[in-house]
């Protein structure tokens, strides 16, 4: 320890220590209340809000919920509830609604006498999103009364006005403009986005029936209803719309539990097969999206499994009753609902992504278990239909089991035929090393030409690979292909045996999807894209995979040459080029297109895509996914006869998505 850090030490004392008053915590640490201060962050500001107008609903006391994304780039979320209280609260001596601004852990849903069931619980949401803010606005009408009062970086900059309008609307508005100083936007560029608004809004009216969602963008003059009598019914149907349903009824349970004289849980479920092979259960806890599930979701998964297994014990044919189902068999092609309604639920945090009350899910497996087993029973054709299928999926899970082997990586210089034209880098120390994913040989070819043999290594692909999304993991195991990603890498993949797999194992710290930049290179990278978010999804999320961006076009005039990436910038160039050396036309300017990697010789793919000082990569993220469902619900799991033709008519649209 130096010197200073010894009297740092002893200097320490009570003058260190610092109280933050206020909301001045929340701008301190504004991750520790909405997740993160990018695009995720900006967005869960909009869902704290509209969680509360979706308290209302759940009450019973609004019916329409509208959020508007304003010309200026601000946002307002609006309903016609009850409205925040305007009156004077007792203890702080002022209007309750700047109680709720101005304070944490204030608000009316701490006991359960103005909300019985809400997913704003811990008082903090709007005074989160107020501390966060550049400027808020709110605007309550309620008991004949307009109140309206701003708000900066969570303190008022205003006294209220209040004025008499219409006594018989009521509801709440709140305006506002995300802070400059916390968030990473562009004050130029519209900060929020809409698909990833509307979805939440979709999903909410799936769950509260009878309530009318709208959202408006001023600016691209978008605009959406969302309004579902059918619950989680229709919740299903909207799933499953791209899918080919295993069986047409959408099996329902639902089922309440009395906690005392005062309260009530509510338990949903609505789900349906189809003849995919994917999983796809969505959980909410008082509407709230509890993505890591939780113990209803803990509850699901047992009761189905033990459920299907009892039937086939008890209900089916003498020769079925051997197959002992395991939870995956058990949920293979399955889209599910599960939404429970509570009055004090637990989440995890303030972002409230995984649900933790341990009585919900002997709750939650006590209705699965006597509601499907009785739909089961009184519908033997459906019932057949789905244990034959999960039978089926056991059967190939044997299969997977045996084709471990595969994908293990005892020593994977062993076998030096496998994966056949894998071109390894030299070095040993998977930190330094990058893979390179290529289509085809003669890309591959240059590209071992042009590479770093010290640290960069190649792996030409014949063809395109399997479409996973539409196939079993047995099959996916047999692909040559896939094959040789799995061995190149080392690490196993996700769904045979999740033991098997291990990033402690990745032998390349980068791996770089390196395709055409057409139609065709799209595809394959939509396809490896697939390949890797269902089966080395933790590649992902620790930031282990990326796309390169190669060139278009190489333009050159006299000893000046440039790469550029898309027909504008070509165009913006051609200009600058007429305009520097006063040129009256482009015929002497020499533009090189490059149709595919495998025109580009290996100086050139190197300068451009494998130079890590001049090349350009995407790293890919999950949040692609999330905004981007394009790729794999339209792409990957749509019902057409070619796949490639259908990218081709919706290639414009494709090839802007942010991968």
């Amino acid at each position: 320890m130096s010197e200073n850090d010894e009297n740092m030490v002893k200097d320490y004392g009570a003058k260190d220590i610092k109280v933050l008053k206020g909301l001045d915590g929340v701008r301190k640490r504004p991750a520790m209340y909405i997740g993160d201060t990018g695009k995720k962050g900006l967005h869960h500001l909009i869902f704290e809000v509209l969680d509360n107008s979706v308290d209302e609903a759940m009450a019973g006391h609004a019916n329409y919920i509208k959020v508007v994304f304003n010309e200026d780039y601000s946002v307002s979320i609006s309903d016609n509830g009850r409205g925040i209280p305007i009156d004077i609260h007792e203890e702080f001596k002022k209007p309750a609604v700047e109680v709720i601004l101005e304070n944490l852990h204030s608000g009316g849903k701490f006991d359960k006498k103005s909300y019985r069931i809400s997913g704003g619980l811990h008082g903090v949401g709007l005074s989160v999103v107020n501390a966060l803010t550049k400027y808020l606005k709110v605007d309550i009408k309620r008991n004949g009364k307009c109140y309206k009062q701003t708000y900066s970086r969570g303190k008022k900059v205003s006294e209220p006005e209040i004025t008499y309008c219409n006594s018989h609307q009521t509801g709440t508005e709140i305006w506002f403009y995300p802070d400059d100083e916390i968030f990473d936007f562009n004050p130029e560029e519209p900060i929020f986005n809409f698909s990833t608004v509307a979805n939440r809004m979709r999903e909410l009216a799936f769950l509260t029936p009878g309530t009318k969602f709208e959202i408006i963008d001023e600016i691209s003059e978008k605009r959406e209803v969302f309004l579902y009598e059918g619950g989680l019914k229709e919740f299903i149907k909207h799933l499953n719309q791209e899918k080919q349903p295993l069986h047409d009824d959408i099996i329902y349970i639902n089922d309440e539990y009395e906690l005392d004289e005062n309260s009530k849980i509510y338990i949903e479920i609505a789900m349906q097969y189809n003849q995919g092979y994917q999983t796809n259960i969505l959980t909410y806890a008082n509407t709230i999206n509890t993505i890591e599930g939780g113990t209803h979701l803990t509850g699901f998964k047992s009761a189905l499994t033990r459920t299907l297994n009892s039937y086939i014990e008890k209900d089916m044919e003498k020769k079925y009753k051997d197959h002992a189902l395991s939870g995956s068999d058990a949920r293979e092609g399955l889209s599910a609902v599960i939404s429970v309604k509570l009055p004090e639920p637990q989440f995890e945090s303030q972002t409230k992504i995984k649900l933790g009350n341990p009585e919900i899910r002997q709750f939650v497996s006590q209705t699965v278990s006597d509601k499907l087993y009785q739909y089961l029973q009184e519908n033997p054709t459906t019932a057949k239909k789905i244990v034959l299928k999960t039978i089926e999926a056991k059967l190939a899970r044997e299969a997977a089991q045996n084709a471990r082997s595969l994908v293990r990586r005892k020593s994977f210089l062993e076998n030096v035929r496998l994966p056949g034209k894998l071109a390894d880098c030299s070095s040993t120390d998977p930190k330094e090393c990058e893979l390179f994913i290529v289509e085809g040989d003669s890309a591959g070819g240059s590209a071992k030409q042009g590479r770093d043999r010290n640290y960069q290594a190649i792996l030409p692909l014949r063809g395109k690979i399997l479409n996973v999304e539409k196939a079993r993991i047995d099959k996916i195991l047999q692909n040559n292909e896939i094959q040789s990603i799995i061995k190149a890498l080392g690490v196993g993949v996700q769904g045979v045996n999740d033991e098997d797999f291990n990033l402690d194992n990745l032998r390349y710290d980068k791996i770089i999807i390196f395709t055409d930049a057409d139609v065709d290179g799209h595809h394959i990278k939509t396809l490896l894209l697939t390949f890797f978010f269902r089966y080395m999804r933790p590649l992902i999320d620790e930031g282990h995979l990326y796309v390169a961006v190669p060139p278009l076009y190489k333009i050159s005039y006299k000893k000046t040459s440039k790469y550029v990436y898309s027909d504008k910038e070509k165009e913006q160039y051609l200009q600058e080029l007429m305009k520097r050396y006063d040129l009256k036309d482009t015929e002497s300017i020499k533009v090189k297109r490059y149709k595919g990697l495998g025109e580009m010789d290996p100086e050139e793919l190197y300068e451009t895509t494998m130079n890590k000082e001049t090349r350009i990569l995407k790293k890919i993220v999950y949040e692609d996914y999330l905004e981007n469902d394009l790729v794999f619900n339209r792409l990957m799991g749509k019902e057409v006869k070619s796949r490639r033709k259908f990218i081709i008519e919706n290639y414009k649209e494709v090839k802007t998505l942010d991968i």
